[in-house]
C-alpha cells in the first residue's frame, strides 16, 4: 500500500506541474500576441502609440506619443470616454478603441467603403462626408472636421433634432441642400474628416453654429458669440 500511495502521489505532481506549465505558456501566449485587445496603465506597444496619436490629435492627450501608458495616458482615455458616454476608468477596452477608431487588428479605414466610426454606420459616415465636402470644400482639413462637429454637436443640443438626417435635413439648416451641392463628388479628405469626428475630435471647440463672414447674409448670425476662427469659417455658440 505505501508503495502504491508514494506512485499515485508522483503522478499527481507530474499532472500538477504540467497544469501550471500550460497555464505560463497560455500567460506568455496573451502577452505576446500580435493584437492587444485592451490597453491600461502599464501596457506599451503599438496599440498604445494609436491610441495617443488619435488622442493627441483630437486634444485629449498633451505627452510625447511613446507607446508607454502612463498616467497622462489614462487621464487622456478617461476624459475621452467621458465626452463619448462611456464609463470613465481610464481603460482602453474594446468599446473604447472602438470609439477611437482602432480596430482589434489595430487598423483604421478610409474612403467610402471603409466601415463606420464612433457607433455610427457606414450610411451615417457617407451622409456627414457629403455634407462636410459640399460645406466647406477648400477649407484646411481642421475646418472640414469642425464643419462635421457642429453637425454632431448639434445632435446633442436640445434646440436641434436628435439624429444625424434630422439635424442635416433640418430645413434652412445647410444651403447645399437647397443649392444641390450635396450631390457634388465628395472629396476623399470628407470621408476622413466624418470620421475623425464621429471619432471625438471637436476642433470647432463645442460649437453649433458655422458661417462664412464673406458669404452669410443673415445677421442675426453676426451676433453669435465666436469661439474661434478656422480657415474662412466662423464657429459661434
Amino acid at each position: 500500500m505505501i508503495g502504491t500511495n508514494q506512485k499515485w502521489k508522483y503522478i499527481w505532481r507530474v499532472i500538477v506541474i504540467l497544469l501550471l506549465n500550460l497555464l505560463i505558456i497560455a500567460a506568455f501566449g496573451r502577452m505576446n500576441g500580435s493584437v492587444q485587445t485592451l490597453s491600461k496603465v502599464g501596457s506599451s506597444g503599438s496599440e498604445v502609440r494609436q491610441i495617443q496619436t488619435k488622442l493627441k490629435q483630437w486634444g485629449y492627450y498633451k505627452g510625447s506619443v511613446d507607446g508607454i501608458y502612463g498616467t497622462s495616458t489614462k487621464n487622456a482615455v478617461s476624459d475621452f470616454q467621458k465626452k463619448n458616454g462611456l464609463s470613465a476608468d481610464g481603460v482602453a477596452g474594446p468599446s473604447t478603441l472602438a470609439k477611437i477608431g482602432i480596430s482589434s487588428s489595430g487598423g483604421g479605414s478610409t474612403g467610402a467603403s471603409g466601415g463606420g466610426a464612433g457607433g455610427f454606420s457606414q450610411s451615417d459616415v457617407n451622409l456627414l462626408a457629403r455634407v462636410i465636402s459640399a460645406e466647406s470644400r477648400g477649407e484646411p482639413y481642421t475646418g472640414q472636421v469642425a464643419v462635421g462637429a457642429v453637425i454632431l454637436n448639434r445632435i446633442q443640443h436640445p434646440s436641434f433634432p436628435n439624429t444625424l438626417a434630422g439635424v442635416i435635413y433640418q430645413p434652412g439648416a445647410f444651403s447645399c441642400l437647397n443649392d444641390g451641392g450635396i450631390n457634388a463628388p465628395v472629396e476623399d479628405s470628407a470621408y476622413r474628416a466624418a470620421r475623425d469626428a464621429m471619432n471625438g475630435w471637436d476642433p470647432s471647440g463645442g460649437a453649433i453654429y458655422y458661417y462664412n463672414p464673406k458669404k452669410s447674409t443673415n445677421k442675426w448670425i453676426f451676433s453669435r458669440p465666436v469661439i474661434t476662427v478656422i480657415g474662412e469659417h466662423r464657429f459661434c455658440s
